[in-house]
C-alpha cells in the first residue's frame, strides 16, 4: 500500500505578529500624555482648590484656544517636514485687518471673513515660496515673520484698534453652551466657549483627514520620504501647497476670535506663539524628522499645556517662568525620544 504523499515543504514560513506587551502600550506616546495629563490635573487640584472650578476650567480653554486651532496646521505642516514661523505674525496681521474692516462698518461675518481671508493670502504667499520658488519652509517663514509683523507696526505704530460692534464681541468673550439647569440631576452641560468648541470641532475634521483617509496616507508618506513620494505618483508640491494654505486659514480664524475675546489689538498680539504651538505639535508626539504623529496626541499636549500654565497662573506663578518652562518642555520633548532610541528602550511610536 502507498504512503499517502506529504504536502511539498513551504519554502517560506509566514509567522504571526508578535504579542504586544504592556511595556509596549505603556511606551506609546498618546499613553505618556494621558498619564501627563491626569497627573497635571492631580497636582493642580492638591495645590489649588479652585482648579476643578467647572468655570474656572472653562475660562481657562479662552488661553490656549487660539493657540490649539493654529497647532493642528502647524501639526500638518511638521508631518510633511515643515514649518511655519509666521503663524504669530499672520495673526497680527489679519487682527489688524479685522479692527479696520470693523471701522468700515463691517458686521461679525463680515469681520471672521476678513481674519480669514488674510490668512489665507499669506499662507497662498509662505506656499508659492516653498513650493514653486522651492526655498526652505524654515528660511521662508522667518522672512515673512518678519515682514508680516513689520507690515502691521508700519502701519498701525503704537496705536490700538478697539472699535468692534457688540455681537462680534459677544462671540469671543460668552459661553456658546452655558450651563443648564434642570430637574434631571444627572442632566450637566459644563460651560464651552465658542474658541474651544470650533476647535474640538477641527480636531475631529483634522483627526478623521489624517487617520482615515487616502490624502492622510499621502501626508504620512510625504514625511516619511518626499523624494518615493513624488515617485509614486504623490503630488507633492501641491499638496504641501495647500498645507500652508490650511495654516493660513487658520490662523486668521484665531485671529477674529482672539480680537473677539480682547476687544482690542496692537501690534504686539500674539507675539511669541510660535514657541509655544511648536511645543504644542511637538509634545503631542509629531515627530520633526516627519512622518510620525497623530491629531489625538497633539489634541492631549494641548489640554496638557494649557492645564499646566492655567495650573502655574492660578498660584501666581509669574509668566517668565512659564516661559522658561515651556522652553525647556520643548528641549526635553525632542531630546528624550532620540535619547530612548539610543538606549532601545522603545519599539516605536
Amino acid at each position: 500500500m502507498n504512503a499517502p504523499m506529504q504536502p511539498p515543504e513551504s519554502r517560506y514560513a509566514v509567522l504571526d505578529a508578535a504579542p504586544r506587551r504592556a511595556r509596549d502600550i505603556l511606551l506609546r506616546w498618546e499613553v505618556i500624555l494621558v498619564i501627563l495629563l491626569v497627573a497635571t490635573i492631580v497636582v493642580n487640584t492638591i495645590v489649588s482648590p479652585y482648579f476643578l472650578d467647572v468655570f474656572n476650567l472653562a475660562d481657562a480653554t479662552f488661553n490656549f484656544s487660539e493657540k490649539a486651532i493654529i497647532a493642528l496646521g502647524m501639526a500638518l505642516l511638521i508631518l510633511v517636514r515643515q514649518i511655519d514661523l509666521s503663524v504669530a505674525a499672520i495673526v497680527a496681521l489679519a487682527a489688524m485687518g479685522i479692527g479696520y474692516a470693523a471701522e468700515a462698518g463691517f458686521g461679525p461675518a463680515g469681520l471672521f471673513a476678513t481674519g480669514i481671508g488674510i490668512g489665507i493670502l499669506c499662507g497662498v504667499f509662505n506656499g508659492f515660496l516653498v513650493t514653486y520658488a522651492g526655498l526652505p519652509s524654515i528660511v521662508v517663514t522667518i522672512g515673512t515673520m518678519s515682514l508680516f509683523r513689520g507690515i502691521t507696526q508700519v502701519i498701525l505704530g503704537d496705536q490700538a484698534k478697539t472699535k468692534y460692534p457688540a455681537e462680534f464681541l459677544e462671540l469671543g468673550q460668552s459661553y456658546f453652551i452655558k450651563m443648564k439647569e434642570s430637574g434631571v440631576s444627572w442632566l450637566f452641560i459644563p460651560p464651552i466657549p465658542l474658541s474651544f468648541l470650533i476647535f474640538l470641532v477641527l480636531t475631529a475634521i483634522f483627526g478623521i483627514v489624517l487617520h482615515k483617509t487616502a490624502t492622510g496616507r499621502k501626508l504620512f508618506a510625504i514625511g516619511s520620504n518626499p523624494v518615493a513620494a513624488r515617485f509614486s505618483g504623490i503630488a507633492v508640491d501641491r499638496l504641501t501647497f495647500l498645507l500652508f494654505v490650511v495654516s493660513g486659514m487658520l490662523c486668521g480664524l484665531a485671529a477674529a476670535l482672539l480680537t473677539a475675546r480682547l476687544g482690542s489689538m496692537r501690534s504686539n498680539i500674539a507675539i511669541g506663539w510660535e514657541l509655544d504651538i511648536v511645543t504644542m505639535v511637538i509634545l503631542g508626539g509629531v515627530s520633526i524628522a516627519g512622518g510620525v504623529g497623530s491629531i489625538l496626541g497633539v489634541f492631549l499636549a494641548v489640554l496638557t499645556l494649557g492645564l499646566v500654565t492655567f495650573g502655574m497662573s492660578l498660584n501666581n506663578i509669574p509668566g517668565q517662568v512659564v516661559s522658561v518652562y515651556i522652553g525647556l518642555l520643548l528641549i526635553a520633548v525632542i531630546a528624550i525620544p532620540r535619547i530612548a532610541d539610543k538606549l532601545g528602550l522603545r519599539t516605536g511610536r
